[in-house]
Protein backbone atom coordinates (compact mmCIF):
# COMPACT_ATOMS: atom_id res chain seq x y z
CA UNK A 1 0.00 0.00 0.00
CA UNK A 2 0.86 3.56 -0.22
CA UNK A 3 0.13 7.09 -0.59
CA UNK A 4 -1.88 8.75 -3.78
CA UNK A 5 0.85 9.90 -6.07
CA UNK A 6 1.33 13.91 -5.60
CA UNK A 7 3.48 16.15 -8.30
CA UNK A 8 7.27 16.13 -6.25
CA UNK A 9 7.54 19.93 -5.62
CA UNK A 10 10.70 21.28 -7.17
CA UNK A 11 13.52 22.18 -5.07
CA UNK A 12 15.67 25.25 -5.75
CA UNK A 13 18.55 22.46 -6.29
CA UNK A 14 17.89 20.50 -9.27
CA UNK A 15 15.73 18.09 -10.26
CA UNK A 16 14.93 18.35 -14.29
CA UNK A 17 11.67 16.75 -15.44
CA UNK A 18 8.22 15.93 -13.76
CA UNK A 19 8.17 14.12 -11.08
CA UNK A 20 5.29 12.31 -9.07
CA UNK A 21 5.87 11.40 -5.09
CA UNK A 22 4.75 8.60 -3.02
CA UNK A 23 5.03 9.34 0.06
CA UNK A 24 5.18 7.02 3.40
CA UNK A 25 4.78 3.76 0.80
CA UNK A 26 3.99 0.53 3.23
CA UNK A 27 4.74 -2.96 2.91
CA UNK A 28 3.41 -6.14 4.28
CA UNK A 29 6.56 -8.12 3.89
CA UNK A 30 9.09 -5.15 5.43
CA UNK A 31 8.22 -2.86 8.63
CA UNK A 32 9.97 0.42 7.67
CA UNK A 33 8.17 3.01 5.55
CA UNK A 34 10.16 4.18 2.54
CA UNK A 35 9.30 6.98 -0.12
CA UNK A 36 9.29 6.33 -3.76
CA UNK A 37 9.96 9.19 -6.26
CA UNK A 38 8.68 8.95 -10.21
CA UNK A 39 10.22 10.58 -12.76
CA UNK A 40 8.09 10.90 -16.15
CA UNK A 41 10.04 11.07 -19.40
CA UNK A 42 9.66 14.09 -21.94
CA UNK A 43 5.94 13.88 -23.78
CA UNK A 44 4.34 11.87 -20.95
CA UNK A 45 0.69 12.13 -21.30
CA UNK A 46 -1.89 10.48 -18.71
CA UNK A 47 -4.22 10.09 -21.42
CA UNK A 48 -2.24 8.84 -24.13
CA UNK A 49 -2.15 5.70 -25.58
CA UNK A 50 1.72 5.33 -25.21
CA UNK A 51 3.34 3.37 -22.70
CA UNK A 52 7.23 3.29 -21.53
CA UNK A 53 9.47 0.80 -20.38
CA UNK A 54 10.77 1.22 -16.80
CA UNK A 55 13.54 1.36 -14.54
CA UNK A 56 13.72 0.85 -10.99
CA UNK A 57 16.40 1.93 -9.08
CA UNK A 58 17.91 1.79 -5.53
CA UNK A 59 19.28 4.04 -3.00
CA UNK A 60 16.96 6.09 -4.50
CA UNK A 61 17.27 9.15 -1.96
CA UNK A 62 20.45 9.81 -4.39
CA UNK A 63 19.62 9.48 -7.85
CA UNK A 64 17.96 12.47 -8.40
CA UNK A 65 18.40 15.08 -5.94
CA UNK A 66 21.87 16.18 -4.30
CA UNK A 67 19.56 17.80 -1.36
CA UNK A 68 18.80 14.20 -0.58
CA UNK A 69 21.83 12.39 -1.65
CA UNK A 70 24.60 11.29 0.41
CA UNK A 71 27.43 13.80 -1.22
CA UNK A 72 26.69 14.08 -4.82
CA UNK A 73 23.70 12.94 -7.20
CA UNK A 74 23.44 10.20 -9.75
CA UNK A 75 22.25 13.11 -12.00
CA UNK A 76 19.48 10.25 -13.78
CA UNK A 77 16.82 12.90 -14.48
CA UNK A 78 19.37 15.14 -16.40
CA UNK A 79 21.25 12.32 -18.00
CA UNK A 80 17.64 10.68 -18.78
CA UNK A 81 16.27 14.22 -20.30
CA UNK A 82 19.37 14.79 -22.38
CA UNK A 83 19.90 11.39 -24.22
CA UNK A 84 15.54 11.40 -24.28
CA UNK A 85 15.26 14.25 -26.04
CA UNK A 86 18.79 14.27 -28.05
CA UNK A 87 16.92 10.62 -29.30
CA UNK A 88 19.97 8.15 -28.02
CA UNK A 89 17.63 6.32 -25.42
CA UNK A 90 14.06 5.31 -25.57
CA UNK A 91 12.13 7.22 -23.33
CA UNK A 92 11.74 5.50 -20.07
CA UNK A 93 9.92 6.25 -16.76
CA UNK A 94 12.72 6.10 -13.52
CA UNK A 95 11.46 4.93 -10.18
CA UNK A 96 13.84 5.86 -7.39
CA UNK A 97 12.95 3.59 -3.98
CA UNK A 98 14.50 5.30 -1.41
CA UNK A 99 16.53 3.23 1.11
CA UNK A 100 15.78 3.18 4.95
CA UNK A 101 19.36 4.31 6.24
CA UNK A 102 20.11 2.12 8.99
CA UNK A 103 17.87 -0.84 7.84
CA UNK A 104 19.79 -1.00 4.16
CA UNK A 105 22.25 -3.46 4.85
CA UNK A 106 19.67 -5.54 5.75
CA UNK A 107 17.10 -4.91 2.97
CA UNK A 108 20.36 -5.17 0.10
CA UNK A 109 21.56 -8.43 0.60
CA UNK A 110 20.16 -11.93 0.30
CA UNK A 111 21.96 -13.95 3.30
CA UNK A 112 22.54 -13.14 6.93
CA UNK A 113 26.63 -13.03 7.52
CA UNK A 114 27.55 -12.92 11.53
CA UNK A 115 28.42 -9.46 13.10
CA UNK A 116 27.01 -7.52 9.68
CA UNK A 117 23.46 -8.92 9.71
CA UNK A 118 21.40 -8.56 6.58
CA UNK A 119 19.02 -11.62 4.71
CA UNK A 120 15.85 -9.79 3.95
CA UNK A 121 16.63 -8.98 0.06
CA UNK A 122 13.97 -11.63 -0.54
CA UNK A 123 11.80 -9.47 1.63
CA UNK A 124 12.39 -6.80 -0.23
CA UNK A 125 12.38 -8.27 -3.78
CA UNK A 126 8.61 -9.36 -2.92
CA UNK A 127 7.87 -5.72 -1.81
CA UNK A 128 9.34 -4.99 -5.11
CA UNK A 129 7.55 -7.43 -7.61
CA UNK A 130 4.24 -7.88 -5.53
CA UNK A 131 3.60 -4.27 -4.46
CA UNK A 132 5.84 -1.71 -5.51
CA UNK A 133 5.65 -2.71 -9.20
CA UNK A 134 2.18 -3.48 -9.37
CA UNK A 135 1.13 -0.30 -8.03
CA UNK A 136 3.25 1.75 -10.82
CA UNK A 137 1.82 -0.41 -13.42
CA UNK A 138 -1.91 0.61 -11.99
CA UNK A 139 -0.86 4.55 -11.87
CA UNK A 140 1.33 5.19 -15.04
CA UNK A 141 0.99 4.01 -18.53
CA UNK A 142 4.32 1.45 -18.22
CA UNK A 143 5.31 -1.23 -20.09
CA UNK A 144 4.99 -3.98 -17.72
CA UNK A 145 6.69 -7.24 -19.63
CA UNK A 146 9.98 -7.89 -18.18
CA UNK A 147 11.44 -7.32 -21.55
CA UNK A 148 10.93 -3.82 -20.75
CA UNK A 149 11.40 -3.56 -17.36
CA UNK A 150 15.25 -2.85 -15.42
CA UNK A 151 16.50 -2.87 -12.17
CA UNK A 152 19.69 -0.97 -11.17
CA UNK A 153 21.61 -0.04 -7.54
CA UNK A 154 25.29 0.45 -7.09
CA UNK A 155 27.29 -1.38 -3.69
CA UNK A 156 25.08 -3.22 -1.92
CA UNK A 157 22.52 -2.20 -4.33
CA UNK A 158 24.07 -3.55 -7.07
CA UNK A 159 24.14 -6.80 -5.36
CA UNK A 160 20.98 -6.59 -4.57
CA UNK A 161 19.92 -6.34 -8.52
CA UNK A 162 21.94 -8.76 -9.74
CA UNK A 163 20.47 -11.62 -7.08
CA UNK A 164 16.91 -9.93 -7.51
CA UNK A 165 17.46 -10.35 -11.85
CA UNK A 166 18.64 -14.07 -10.91
CA UNK A 167 15.67 -14.69 -8.97
CA UNK A 168 12.73 -12.83 -11.45
CA UNK A 169 13.94 -13.36 -14.70
CA UNK A 170 9.99 -12.93 -15.45
CA UNK A 171 9.58 -10.15 -13.38
CA UNK A 172 13.03 -7.77 -14.78
CA UNK A 173 15.03 -8.52 -17.63
CA UNK A 174 17.50 -5.23 -17.98
CA UNK A 175 19.93 -5.05 -15.01
CA UNK A 176 22.17 -2.30 -14.27
CA UNK A 177 24.93 -3.54 -11.96
CA UNK A 178 27.43 -0.89 -10.38
CA UNK A 179 30.37 -1.16 -7.83
CA UNK A 180 28.33 -4.50 -6.76
CA UNK A 181 29.06 -5.76 -3.52
CA UNK A 182 30.71 -9.15 -4.98
CA UNK A 183 32.46 -9.66 -1.14
CA UNK A 184 29.15 -10.43 0.81
CA UNK A 185 29.12 -13.53 2.54
CA UNK A 186 32.59 -14.91 0.80
CA UNK A 187 31.18 -13.87 -2.50
CA UNK A 188 27.74 -15.54 -2.36
CA UNK A 189 26.45 -13.97 -5.62
CA UNK A 190 29.56 -15.33 -7.68
CA UNK A 191 28.36 -18.78 -6.12
CA UNK A 192 24.56 -18.09 -7.32
CA UNK A 193 25.59 -17.21 -10.79
CA UNK A 194 27.78 -20.45 -10.98
CA UNK A 195 24.69 -22.66 -9.76
CA UNK A 196 22.64 -21.57 -12.66
CA UNK A 197 21.42 -24.70 -14.84
CA UNK A 198 20.67 -22.22 -18.22
CA UNK A 199 21.58 -18.42 -19.02
CA UNK A 200 18.78 -16.32 -18.29
CA UNK A 201 17.02 -13.44 -20.36
CA UNK A 202 18.95 -10.47 -19.04
CA UNK A 203 20.93 -7.79 -20.51
CA UNK A 204 23.74 -6.88 -17.67
CA UNK A 205 25.40 -3.59 -17.53
CA UNK A 206 28.40 -4.20 -14.94
CA UNK A 207 31.09 -2.38 -13.71
CA UNK A 208 33.73 -1.17 -11.53
CA UNK A 209 36.21 1.64 -10.72
CA UNK A 210 39.48 1.69 -11.02
CA UNK A 211 39.80 4.12 -7.69
CA UNK A 212 37.76 1.82 -5.37
CA UNK A 213 40.80 -0.79 -4.57
CA UNK A 214 42.26 -4.04 -6.15
CA UNK A 215 40.10 -6.31 -4.84
CA UNK A 216 36.61 -4.78 -6.13
CA UNK A 217 37.66 -4.72 -9.73
CA UNK A 218 39.53 -8.16 -9.08
CA UNK A 219 35.41 -9.08 -7.74
CA UNK A 220 34.03 -7.49 -10.60
CA UNK A 221 36.31 -9.60 -12.89
CA UNK A 222 35.43 -12.51 -11.22
CA UNK A 223 31.81 -12.06 -11.52
CA UNK A 224 32.30 -11.10 -15.43
CA UNK A 225 33.91 -14.27 -15.70
CA UNK A 226 31.07 -16.08 -14.59
CA UNK A 227 28.37 -14.93 -16.38
CA UNK A 228 30.59 -15.08 -19.82
CA UNK A 229 31.12 -18.68 -18.37
CA UNK A 230 27.25 -19.39 -18.20
CA UNK A 231 26.81 -18.08 -21.50
CA UNK A 232 26.64 -14.30 -21.62
CA UNK A 233 27.96 -12.56 -24.58
CA UNK A 234 30.13 -9.79 -24.22
CA UNK A 235 29.21 -6.24 -25.73
CA UNK A 236 26.00 -8.22 -27.06
CA UNK A 237 23.87 -9.25 -23.07
CA UNK A 238 26.66 -7.88 -21.28
CA UNK A 239 28.42 -4.95 -21.08
CA UNK A 240 31.83 -4.46 -18.39
CA UNK A 241 33.13 -1.29 -17.79
CA UNK A 242 36.15 -0.44 -15.66
CA UNK A 243 36.02 3.45 -15.35
CA UNK A 244 39.59 5.29 -15.09
CA UNK A 245 39.82 6.71 -11.38
CA UNK A 246 36.07 6.21 -10.91
CA UNK A 247 35.68 5.99 -6.99
CA UNK A 248 33.07 3.86 -4.77
CA UNK A 249 30.33 6.82 -4.90
CA UNK A 250 27.59 8.81 -6.00
CA UNK A 251 29.73 10.99 -7.98
CA UNK A 252 31.41 8.15 -10.26
CA UNK A 253 28.55 6.45 -10.90
CA UNK A 254 26.94 9.49 -11.81
CA UNK A 255 29.73 10.12 -14.29
CA UNK A 256 28.82 6.79 -16.60
CA UNK A 257 24.84 6.45 -15.68
CA UNK A 258 24.41 7.47 -19.48
CA UNK A 259 26.44 5.12 -20.58
CA UNK A 260 24.47 2.66 -18.48
CA UNK A 261 21.10 4.11 -20.10
CA UNK A 262 22.68 3.95 -23.82
CA UNK A 263 22.96 0.19 -23.30
CA UNK A 264 20.44 -0.89 -21.17
CA UNK A 265 17.43 1.52 -23.18
CA UNK A 266 19.38 2.41 -26.28
CA UNK A 267 17.08 4.10 -29.00
CA UNK A 268 14.85 1.79 -31.12
CA UNK A 269 16.44 1.54 -34.59
CA UNK A 270 14.83 3.74 -37.39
Amino acid sequence: MAADATPATPAPHTRTGEYRTHERFRSRFLPHLRTVLVYLPPGYRPRAARRYPVLYLQDGQNVFDKATSFGEEWRVDESAQRLIEAGKIEPLIVVAVYNTGEHRVDEYTPTKVPDKGGGSADRYGRMLVEELKPLIDRKYKTLPIAATTGLGGSSLGGLLTLHLGLKYPTVFNRLAVLSPSVWWDNRFILREVETLTAKLPLRIWLDAGTAEGPEVVADARRLRDVLLAKGWVAEHDLRYFEAEGGQHNEQSWGARVGNVLKFLYPAPRG
